[in-house]
């Protein structure tokens, strides 16, 4: 055998020990350690901890140290969260690549919730956009709590007179997903037709209401039992995707934003006009390769096709923030609530919101 082919055997038999290793090492999930009590004296509040990746059980509610802001920060008195597919991801370590950052084998944060809405208690010596008493929603890690800071130039904005902890909570994650997905990637304008695909969840509510807000023809899919409230919010069509396939009909869209991920990224691009956007939200479930699969598939596909294809992450900001209290206080946006859960009951909310059946968003009651 030549030189160079042993070379490049050795090269493959050792990536192909590494790409074992790796899996090996992401995969690991550590027994759950026993916390380690406050010490005396500590001004304690209740916050949903996890110390080791897995389901629900995971969770437990815990007495905390109060945390307390920096100088750029504000302190917040939570009085709702909400629940997002990103919280039992988080939960689970799944996909195991999140793991790389989250924590190999336990998290590295044991606090879990990603939205707020609240009272700011306490503000930062630099701080001047906020002060004690104004009531705010955004996106701060350890949600589920009682109290949380966030840095007062992150994603954070005051809550538009009239809507309630409840509103602002269920919107930050959600409604910046819908805004950026037809506003930053999909480049939606008045008059198109835009297809929501998985508009009775969470992202979908918000986006239904947003496109129709900026003058588009809105068709959502969803299933029969969601189809007058996916209607109430907007919609000109809804497609029963039990009884219709949006891919197998005549109908051309300007636009497709699919939460869903149930149909081949070629299917979704033959129903597009010859210079649509697909815009790709979600993804199939697993472990492995299943959520990263449109990750991959996207890009390779895109030469080959005159459509846009997108994957998309959010990035919650202030100012997309206030665009959303913006809509909020027109009347144009409003939040679709499924149903409400005490604090205490978090693991329920997360084991309710895996399955998939919620309709609009799941809140969380801090009980204060």
């Amino acid at each position: 055998m030549k030189l160079r082919y042993k070379i490049l055997l050795g090269f493959v038999a050792l990536l192909g020990t590494a790409i074992v290793a790796l899996a090996a090492t992401v995969r690991y999930t550590a027994d759950c350690a026993p916390g380690a009590a406050e010490p005396a004296g500590t001004e304690l509040v209740r916050a949903i901890r996890y110390r080791c990746y897995g389901g629900p059980d995971v969770l437990e509610l815990e007495d905390i140290a109060k945390p307390v802001p920096g100088d750029d920060e504000v302190l917040v008195r939570v009085m709702a969260a909400s629940v997002n597919p990103l919280d039992w991801h988080y939960m689970r370590g799944s996909p195991y690549v999140m793991r790389l950052d989250a924590g190999i084998g336990a998290p590295k944060d044991d606090r879990l919730g990603a939205d707020f809405a609240g009272v700011v208690e306490a503000v930062g010596r630099n701080v001047t956009r906020f002060e004690a008493g104004d009531a705010v929603f955004g996106v701060g890690r350890g949600s589920f709590g009682e109290y949380v800071t966030k840095h007062a130039d992150g994603s954070i904005a005051k809550i538009p007179p009239g809507a309630s902890f409840a509103d602002g909570a269920a919107m930050p994650i959600a409604g910046v997903t819908a805004l950026q997905a037809l506003r930053d990637h999909g480049r939606l304008e008045a008059g198109q037709r835009v297809l929501i695909n998985g508009a009775s969840g969470g992202v979908g509510t918000y986006a239904v209401q947003i496109a129709k807000a900026w003058g588009a023809n809105v068709t959502g899919v969803c299933s029969e039992r969601n189809r007058e409230m996916v209607l109430s919010l907007g919609a000109d069509r809804v497609i029963d995707y039990r009884q219709a396939n949006y891919t197998e009909e005549d109908e051309q869209y300007d636009l497709i934003v699919d939460m869903i991920g149930n149909h081949p990224i070629s299917a979704n691009a033959d129903v597009l006009a010859p210079d649509g956007r697909l815009v790709i939200v979600g993804g199939e479930k697993g472990d492995w390769i299943g959520p990263l699969s449109n990750m991959i598939k996207a890009p390779l596909m895109s030469p080959f096709v005159d459509q846009a294809l997108i994957v998309m992450l959010a990035h919650p900001s202030g100012d997309d923030l206030a665009e959303l209290a913006r809509l909020m206080e027109k009347g144009q946006l409003v939040s679709v609530i499924d149903t409400t859960y005490p604090l205490a009951e978090v693991p329920d909310a997360i084991a309710y919101s895996e399955s998939g059946r919620a309709r609009g968003k799941i809140i969380i009651d801090t009980g204060m």
